[in-house]
């Protein structure tokens, strides 16, 4: 009997496309673990569709062997989660054998995050280049608009460099950003994000006038690329050499630590979890929850700092 383990991986990502709007990311990522389960399963004659627990299981352990991460571990049984349960719902099974498999045990390690002064070094360099009149400044100034974005709203820098170029045309200090899964959430802007913004628009269209260009961009970053916007690659690869030029360690300093720094320095000023959660674009309150450590900080100076007791025992030194 033929193997219709393939075609039925292609409907359970037809699924999650159409019903769920899952990323195209996320639907490569699937795709890929489904296809290397597959491919395990078939080296001991086992057909994806009649897999049991114990199949899946012994597929995890080899993960293990192999020197797999229970982070990356924890993936491909996410994967492997979603997809039986697909068979399940569309009868195709009568159980679902990922029910009674444990997730591989891990710790969160803490994100790379970046200081308040560090950040600020950041953005006075990216300033103080972004107003030379040289050649190349609307580069430049490209450069400064980025990152007073993502400083001021922590986005994805998949959501930063596909930012559509009506942008320019809003007043206001909000923006609306669509993110994982087509959803979208209501940020706000800083004023220097807002100066920065208007400052390179200005560039941007006169830079177009004066080549003659014969339409414009739908992109607030256009850019020679399959896409026709910014490379997040390219932006990673021009904020380290920033970074460099600021005099800070580019290998500590990327696009996503960026998005960490917003969080955590917000988290360390007083904000709430559920709000960072929102400006974030987490689905999953558990997800910013990764940030504690400095909810746990700040909770412990106001201790030091407020409570009577504390009080008491300074002035007895």
């Amino acid at each position: 009997m033929k193997d219709l383990g393939r075609v039925h991986v292609e409907a359970f990502l037809e699924m999650m496309s159409a019903e769920r709007g899952a990323a195209a990311n996320t639907l490569s990522s699937y795709e890929h673990d489904l296809d290397a389960l597959r491919s395990f399963l078939n080296g001991k004659s086992i057909r994806l569709t009649e897999a049991g627990s114990a199949d899946l299981s012994g597929y995890l352990a080899s993960l293990a062997e192999q020197g797999f991460k229970p982070s990356s571990q924890a993936r491909r049984l996410a994967a492997m989660r979603q997809f039986y349960k697909f068979l399940y719902a569309e009868g195709l099974r009568t159980d679902d054998p990922t029910g009674i498999l444990d997730a591989p045990k891990k710790g969160r390690a803490l994100p790379k995050t970046m200081g308040i002064d560090e950040v600020g070094r950041l953005l006075e360099q990216a300033e103080t280049e972004a107003h030379d009149p040289a050649p190349g400044q609307l580069l430049r100034l490209r450069m400064l608009a980025l990152l007073e974005l993502l400083y001021a709203t922590g986005m994805r820098v998949s959501e930063l460099v596909s930012l559509p170029a009506r942008v320019l045309d809003q007043e206001g200090r909000f923006l609306m950003i669509r993110g994982k899964g087509s959803k979208e959430r209501l940020v706000p802007l800083s004023q220097s994000a807002i100066a920065a913004l208007k400052l390179y628009g200005r560039m941007l269209v006169a830079e177009n006038a004066a080549t003659g260009k014969p339409e414009e961009s739908p992109w607030l970053f256009p850019a020679a690329s399959k896409e026709g916007y910014l490379p997040r690659q390219v932006f990673a690869r021009d904020l380290k050499n920033l970074a460099i030029r600021t005099g800070l360690t580019p290998s500590m300093i990327s696009p996503h630590v960026m998005r960490h720094a917003f969080a955590s320095h917000l988290l360390a000023n007083g904000a709430d979890l559920r709000v960072v959660q929102e400006l974030l674009g987490h689905s999953d309150i558990s997800t910013t929850q990764i940030y504690t450590h400095v909810l746990e900080e700040r909770l412990q100076q106001l201790v030091q700092t407020h409570h009577p007791l504390a009080k008491q025992a300074k002035k007895q030194e």
